[in-house]
């Protein structure tokens, strides 16, 4: 069973990495024949972008699992620790209720809303299908807020932006490899 949840934990890392390999294959296979055969799959881009669209929708979803959405913290840097994640907590529980809100709009849509008819131009598929990651992704981005949260108050872990980079760890790791303090943007 733990296999299980490992997957269900790390699913868009395995969606996003399959979606990008197989348009970015789709792509060169496109960009291939057409240089070599003067000739081109008229599906090739259209299907490319569907699965751009929905590696986009998933990786956001992947972002909120790591903690690694986009916010302004300048404000933090002059409160407590402690407070600072019970303040993150409550702004993230206005991003809860959008996306609540955001998945009703979006099933409302596809289901009672979208033209019946509606149809992707070279495919054929009923445009429905490449709609349908707006619920899915939202939903996840809500559990992956909602469980990023429950680490950070509850379990007390600190899930810190993989992307931020703390300078005085960086100026630290200068000292102990060269043993002296070295002038701001000099190097050894």
């Amino acid at each position: 069973m733990t296999k299980f949840w490992y997957i269900v934990d790390h699913l868009e890392s395995y969606i996003c990495r399959t979606l990008l390999a197989i348009f970015v294959c789709l792509l060169f296979l496109q960009v291939i024949v057409r240089t070599l055969f003067d000739f081109s799959f008229s599906w090739v881009e259209e299907l490319s972008i569907y699965m751009f669209v929905w590696f986009v929708f998933f990786g956001a979803s992947y972002a909120a699992k790591m903690g690694a959405h986009n916010r302004v913290t300048f404000q933090f840097k002059f409160l407590p620790n402690k407070a600072i994640k019970y303040i993150e907590a409550f702004a993230d529980l206005f991003w809860i209720f959008f996306n609540v809100y955001f998945v009703y709009l979006s099933i409302d849509f596809i289901f009672n809303k979208m033209n019946r008819f509606q149809s992707s131009q070279t495919m054929g598929f009923h445009l429905s299908w490449v709609y349908i990651v707006l619920p899915i992704a939202f939903s996840l981005m809500t559990i992956r807020v909602i469980q990023v949260n429950y680490k950070k108050i509850i379990l007390g872990q600190d899930l810190r932006d993989p992307d931020a980079i703390d300078l005085e760890e960086v100026r630290a790791e200068i000292i102990d490899d060269t043993g002296k303090s070295q002038p701001d943007g000099e190097q050894k």
